[in-house]
């Protein structure tokens, strides 16, 4: 199969690209505007494989990604590309409507356009895979059962806003345009090569160097974390086995408090690095509790039922082993979070 994937240098996209050319036969074009997010060091491993091609393009740019399509002929897009930083949406929304809305918009105007060019089969096998977020539908309390798919959306932020507005985009342009279009809605990711402006990176590569662990309010806040490498291999059976017009939650079944989170990776450093302890001698002390952020969701959980009786898939990593790769990954990968750090974001 060839396969289009938007977003491709970012965090969920690399690892989906990096899974597609080691374990399967599939065709990928990457195709990705490269903002501060996306960094092409995390696909190093397969940048030079014949199956793999890879363009700078802003996905708003209609015109270029039409051409795009003409030329590769993908049997599915899956669209990862979007703003996904709940602090960065709240001092600038505006970025998340244009990628996230607008961009969007684009890329199913785009790929309409293509796929009323095919003929069959190729037109019935076509599929174009929206990968959305568990934070459309707002926050549950502690008592509440987890998100399913039928759960009415509720967002919080701007960025929980602008993906559930791309969301209804997607569903519509089905409705409407009969586009034959999957929708998967994922709890937090955690992983290699995630930018360290999220809590589980940030919380590494500030104890490391010293610095304070910033947690928002009383850190009670509780996430369901999955393991990236999981979330990659859940979107392949999603788009090569999902049914037309359905919505699939992809979830780690790994409900989390934020505090315990930052308390699991303290003491996972102070047994992986020993020789840093003598200065640091207990990276707990780092912990500083900070005014909440507006808007913060109390709890995210995702029922991922449907898709592991539909579709066959589980998570393999349970959130100690997936954490424990994480902490080791970073620390075995220290240039290049420095090299990333250099450009526009310091923690």
């Amino acid at each position: 199969m060839r396969i289009l994937i938007t977003g491709g240098a970012g965090f969920i996209g690399s690892a989906l690209v990096r899974y597609l050319i080691q374990n399967t036969e599939h065709e990928v074009f990457n195709l990705d505007k490269l903002t501060y997010a996306g960094n092409l060091e995390s696909l190093t491993s397969i940048a030079l494989n014949s199956r793999y091609e890879f363009v700078q393009v802003d996905i708003i740019n209609q015109a270029t990604v039409s051409s795009i399509l003409a030329r590769f002929e993908p049997q599915a897009v899956m669209h990862l590309a979007a703003e996904s930083h709940v602090d960065r949406s709240i001092n600038r929304p505006s970025d998340f409507i244009q990628t996230n809305i607008v961009g969007t918009y684009s890329m199913l105007e785009a790929t309409r356009a293509y796929w009323q060019t095919l003929t069959e089969p190729d037109k019935s096998v076509f599929r174009f895979h929206h990968i959305s977020t568990d934070e459309v539908y707002g926050e549950l309390n502690d008592a509440d059962d987890p998100f399913t798919e039928n759960k009415p959306y509720a967002p919080s932020s701007p960025y929980a806003a602008s993906k559930s507005a791309s969301d209804h985009l997607v569903r519509a342009w089905q409705r409407t345009y009969g586009l034959p279009v999957l929708l998967t809605n994922c709890s937090n990711n955690y992983g290699p090569f995630h930018f360290p402006e999220k809590l589980i990176p940030l919380v590494i590569l500030n104890a490391i160097a010293g610095k304070p662990l910033l947690v928002y309010g009383d850190g009670l806040q509780i996430r369901d974390w999955l393991f990236v490498e999981d979330h990659a291999r859940a979107l392949l059976k999603v788009v090569t086995k999902g049914i037309v017009g359905e919505t699939y939650n992809i979830g780690g079944h790994n409900e989390q408090k934020n505090i315990d989170v930052v308390h699991r990776i303290c003491s996972l450093l102070e047994e992986l690095t020993p020789q840093r302890t003598a200065s640091i001698k207990n990276f707990t002390n780092l912990i500083t509790f900070v005014k909440d952020r507006p808007g913060h969701d109390q709890r995210y959980a995702i029922n991922a039922s449907k898709i592991k009786n539909e579709l066959g898939w589980v998570p393999e990593e349970t959130f100690e082993t997936g954490l424990r790769k994480t902490v080791q990954w970073y620390l075995d990968n220290l240039n290049w979070c420095r090299m990333i750090q250099e450009g526009s974001y310091s923690r």
